[in-house]
């Protein structure tokens, strides 16, 4: 079975601040971070450097038997997109990685697509290839992005797009799928599932052809639950009703899901369902992601038995 992560997160130093609160790696104990004043299980406590590397990743990946994975960004992370152009370099063949982009200050020029002295191609290292845009931190209006969205669309750029509970924000989401039809967009953390927003989330992937849902965070959002999540199984199948399988893809939001449990059973739950066909898991977990990104020459990765058995 094809096992492709369409939600995941790589850095080299946390290190930002958002809304005047300072996130950063503790240096006593650098699997920790301090988060919006609060001290937090930030990466699993094995990796002690604060370093989240694309080659920790890669060792979680082969173990657990996942081909490629999507590397989207977090305001709380910093931006990546300087590490993320180098591990775009390295790993062509596993990783999908996107720029992000300061949205609260680009100031866009009258009908054009500037951003002060730069272009919006200049802002996105070449080789990054979308943008992931924390949306649910976004104060202003997405319609006032629409000019970053369409030069999306015309390089062939795809948005992971994270939104909030608010139903203008869907709304305004629709709008922009309507406006660019070509532009390809991954919806995350499968429509905030465990809030009112979850249906009116899934349903944009209604709104045009282009349009996924993936399920980054789903282990969080149903972390109270915990494995072998049997909410979130039942979750995944109603949005199959609402749009179609062929509309869905995992995701993990690696590394922060993998502080409660293991990589692999970030979808080795789906595997075990028994509420789900074999063609729906494989449509989920790797088929449908592999079309919508266009991942190729995937490696053949071989289960290897533990010591423990």
């Amino acid at each position: 079975m094809t096992i492709i992560d369409a939600h995941s997160h790589l850095w080299l130093k946390q290190n930002t601040v958002v809304d005047g609160n300072p996130i950063y790696s503790l240096s006593d104990n650098p699997s920790r971070s301090m988060f919006f004043g609060e001290e937090r299980q930030m990466l699993p406590p094995f990796m002690i450097d604060g370093k989240n590397t694309a080659e920790v990743f890669l060792s979680n990946m082969d173990y657990a038997q996942v081909q490629a994975a999507v590397v989207v960004q977090e305001v709380i992370d910093g931006n990546q997109n300087d590490y993320l152009s180098e591990v775009q370099q390295r790993y062509p063949d596993r990783f999908f990685c996107m720029a992000m982009l300061d949205v609260e200050n680009l100031q866009f020029a009258e009908g054009a697509e500037c951003v002060g002295d730069f272009s919006v191609a200049e802002l996105i290292p070449a080789n990054l290839k979308g943008l992931a845009m924390p949306g649910h931190r976004v104060r202003r209006s997405l319609l006032e992005l629409m000019p970053l969205f369409k030069h999306l669309e015309q390089r062939g750029m795809i948005l992971s797009m994270c939104l909030g509970e608010d139903e203008h924000q869907i709304g305004e989401m629709r709008e922009v799928i309507h406006e660019c039809p070509n532009l390809k967009v991954a919806i995350g953390h499968f429509g905030m599932v465990t809030t009112p927003a979850f249906k009116s989330q899934v349903l944009l992937a209604r709104e045009g052809r282009n349009v996924m849902v993936e399920s980054g965070g789903i282990t969080w959002l149903y972390n109270s639950e915990f494995y072998p999540y049997p909410s979130a199984v039942r979750s995944i199948k109603d949005a199959a009703e609402w749009v179609g399988m062929d509309r869905l893809m995992w995701g993990s939001d690696y590394p922060r899901t993998i502080t409660a449990i293991t990589y692999r059973m970030s979808y080795d739950f789906i595997c075990k369902s028994k509420e789900l066909t074999e063609a729906d898991k494989a449509s989920f977990l790797g088929d449908n992601a592999r079309k919508f990104y266009g991942f190729r020459n995937l490696p053949e990765l071989p289960y290897i038995k533990n010591m423990s058995e």
